[in-house]
């Protein structure tokens, strides 16, 4: 097949389903596996040149609905008839799930129950860890400081923090993505805060620029120097790879409990 991909997490399904080989054109934002590094981009995930994507000739392309403004793309595709899927997880079942559906439109049924049974061995195994913690921290994800946007229950990593022992402080918005200020998060007092600002390097995210906000020396995380700089393709992307972040904030937050993590994929090794 000629496949497409319009955003890193989809590029990351079609990997794990062992088609990265398949690929003749990826967006501008797919990085991961290195593999994919000569292919043709096609713009960035809201920008996408359809004009490249359909003298491609693609047998299918797989869209995306993750960031507001992708409809566009979707459009795009119907207008011109390319044959395309759309997928729009939210949570770790609903990428068992895109798995489960690209295996069957891809003929990688087989490989797809194995991946999607590794990550729910994954999940359970750090349920049942999760269950004997009895100190719980607050966790605080900021996806993008000003305006600050954050995760709230209907999304991943409202899942990861419990899986990781921890709380999502915004878990009682019924949204995946819930934009709020700096004095409701100092007022919520976190724990632990994690920076994942989306499309930014780690290099430039700097704790500094959390502990200089106004009032914010008497947030919980800020006393105790509890602010974690974290990779977003590990926690920003909804595809299998979320379980080596998963890995990855668990042992951080409770080192006595979670193992650390040995691989940068723990479903690939």
């Amino acid at each position: 097949m000629r496949l497409i991909s319009l955003c890193p997490s989809n590029t990351e399904l079609l990997h794990y389903l062992q088609l990265t080989d398949e690929l003749v054109g990826v967006d501008d934002f797919s990085d991961w596996p290195e593999e994919i590094g000569h292919l043709p981009k096609l713009g960035p995930d809201l920008q996408i040149d359809m004009d490249k994507v359909a003298t491609l000739n693609p047998d299918l392309v797989l869209a995306s609905l993750s960031v507001p403004g992708m409809e566009r793309n979707i459009e795009a595709l119907q207008e011109r008839k390319i044959p395309h899927i759309v997928l729009n997880p939210q949570s770790l079942q609903d990428i068992q799930d895109d798995l489960l559906k690209l295996g069957k439109l891809t003929n990688t049924n087989e490989r797809a129950r194995q991946v999607a049974s590794s990550m729910r061995t994954m999940i359970n195994s750090y349920s049942e860890l999760a269950a004997t913690i009895t100190s719980v921290p607050q966790i605080y994800w900021e996806w993008w400081p000003k305006p600050v946007f954050t995760p709230g229950n209907i999304n991943w990593l409202t899942e990861i923090s419990v899986l990781a022992g921890a709380t999502n402080i915004f878990s009682d918005k019924q949204v995946a993505n819930y934009q709020t200020d700096w004095q409701e998060v100092k007022e919520r007092n976190p724990d632990v805060i994690c920076m994942i600002w989306v499309g930014v390097k780690e290099a430039k995210m700097k704790p500094k620029h959390i502990k200089k906000r106004p009032d914010w020396a008497d947030v919980t995380a800020v006393q105790s120097d509890n602010i974690l700089v974290l990779e977003e393709n590990l926690f920003c992307r909804p595809s299998p790879r979320l379980l080596a972040g998963l890995q990855k904030i668990a042992h951080q937050l409770h080192p006595e409990v979670y193992p650390q993590a040995i691989s940068t994929d723990p479903l690939l090794t």
